[in-house]
């Protein structure tokens, strides 16, 4: 990182990432181009979950090369009178899997709807059973983790 007073350690780009209701994950694309997209996230651990269709250009990229870097916005304000933004980030880089056992991908659905849609919980179970079978779940172990701050000045 070339500003190095602006990192922040590791704790506070896990809350950065636990903060965020998306990360936008950039992988290999065709060619070598890249290709990204926003997708709703959640942290368990040092894994990272999503869920999507079983099929599509996201997943025929992460099958072919399962290396991820997902970036995360916690904040970003622009400051009064000055030309600069006060800021709060992180980004993760690891390799992304598919999560095919049924009791796992049932536990990072639980927990994207825990933290997405928590009003809606008493129906999780139900709306489960319904979806499972065609909806995917895809982790991201998380090899590396950065955080990064431009705080306001006091």
């Amino acid at each position: 990182m070339r500003r190095k007073d602006r990192e922040r350690d590791r704790q506070f780009a896990l809350e950065v990432i636990d903060r965020c209701e998306y990360g936008t994950a950039a992988f290999a694309g065709e060619g070598g181009a890249p290709y990204c997209i926003p997708l709703s996230m959640v942290r368990v651990g040092e894994e990272l979950y999503f869920h999507c269709a079983m099929e599509g250009h996201k997943l025929d990229l992460l099958r072919a090369d399962p290396r991820v870097c997902v970036s995360f916005v916690g904040s970003n304000q622009a400051a009064e009178h000055e030309f600069t933004t006060y800021f709060q980030s992180a980004v993760a880089v690891g390799r992304a899997y598919e999560v095919t056992e049924e009791s796992a991908k049932l536990a990072a659905l639980r927990a994207l709807c825990q933290k997405l849609t928590p009003a809606n919980m008493d129906r999780f179970d139900e709306a489960a059973a319904r979806s499972l079978a065609r909806t995917a779940v895809w982790g991201i172990h998380m090899e590396e983790i950065t955080g990064k701050e431009k705080p306001r000045k006091p």
